[in-house]
């Protein structure tokens, strides 16, 4: 008799993600010998809860059967009394499933751009540490379907645009290093997985409290939109994430393309060229410009290049436009200037 259907779904998962991720790293030239060339090493991000542990454990199943080496990492935002004994007792299970490199990362969570964000930034940048310690070459993230239609829905809240409604990418990160094995599994499946497996799971007070809008979303946002539309809301924001980052991936490319023929020969923006484009393609053309002077790409919203976009198809004379990051953008001559004031 196989595994629950739960277990096998999330097995399947990661089995698939691994089979990528041994492509990749068999495509890739080895820096010493072949013959001495380590198997590839690949952690998994784990906060204890039931996404992450349900990824623990199917990554701990599958790993030795391809030849793959398998860690796991936890953080400690330290954001709660006795976080730190959390930690702990995730390492122990981590361990327990027979995951080696394991270890706990204790982080100082900032303020820059919320709660929430501040929390996610000092995750990730823990994430890279132990990734570049380790030599790692991939880490596994939890994050469901479930999460993938919050992301998109507080996209949409946002007004911020396709690229914010295509919500998480399966690969991302530098060179590819995160992977998102269940963004096509619901999140009672890794729920049931952990129970099926007599897997201990930590619930994060956080993920009920009210105060952050990630949950407020989940408790009250998400019933709500399935009790006026029915079940499936889930799914068809799901995929409507998947849609929205094959057109943004393709306006994106369109607009790397069109970006060199609308510079003058020193490398300036030509507000003639630029009003030429479609909207969409000028706007990402504009974007690029304003990070590359310096603007934190986290703080520079769609309402800061709208600004920017009048001073080419909406021309009086107005002055320049501050962004973030002490960035100013104005036109001069019939050019389009992005700097730092």
């Amino acid at each position: 008799m196989g595994p629950h259907p739960a277990v096998a779904a999330i097995r399947l998962a990661v089995r698939r993600v691994l089979h990528d991720i041994l492509t990749d790293h068999h495509s890739t030239p080895p820096a010493t010998s072949p013959a001495h060339t380590p198997p590839p090493l690949v952690l998994v991000a784990c906060s204890g809860g039931a996404d992450s542990m349900a990824l623990a454990s199917a990554l701990a199943f599958e790993a030795p059967r391809l030849g793959i080496r398998a860690g796991g990492v936890t953080v400690d935002h330290g954001l709660q009394d006795g976080s730190d004994l959390r930690a702990e007792e995730v390492v122990v299970r981590l361990r327990a499933l027979g995951l080696d490199p394991v270890e706990s990362a204790t982080v100082t969570v900032g303020r820059d751009g919320g709660p929430e964000a501040a929390a996610r930034d000092a995750r990730y940048a823990a994430l890279d540490n132990a990734a570049a310690r380790h030599g790692a070459t991939a880490v596994l993230l939890g994050h469901t379907r479930d999460d993938q239609a919050e992301t998109v829905l507080l996209g949409l809240a946002r007004g911020s645009g396709i690229r914010s409604l295509s919500g998480m990418a399966a690969v991302s990160g530098a060179d590819g290093r995160y992977r998102r094995p269940f963004l096509q599994l619901d999140r009672q499946t890794a729920r049931k997985a952990c129970l099926v497996q007599s897997l201990p799971v930590w619930d994060d007070p956080h993920n009920t409290d009210p105060a952050y809008t990630r949950s407020r979303l989940r408790h009250e946002g998400l019933p709500a939109l399935e009790k006026a539309l029915g079940k499936g809301v889930v799914e068809a924001l799901a995929r409507t994430a998947q849609l929205s980052r094959d057109d943004a991936d393709a306006l994106d490319a369109w607009a790397s393309q069109a970006e060199a023929a609308v510079r003058d020969a020193t490398g300036r923006l030509e507000c003639a060229k630029l009003y030429a484009l479609p909207p969409a393609v000028r706007r990402r053309i504009l974007r690029r410009a304003a990070i590359e002077a310096g603007a934190p790409a986290g703080s520079l919203f769609a309402r800061h290049i709208e600004e920017v976009d009048r001073l080419i198809t909406g021309w009086r004379g107005q002055g320049a436009i501050n962004l973030p990051g002490k960035v100013v953008a104005q036109r001069q001559g019939g050019r389009l200037v992005i700097r730092q004031g």
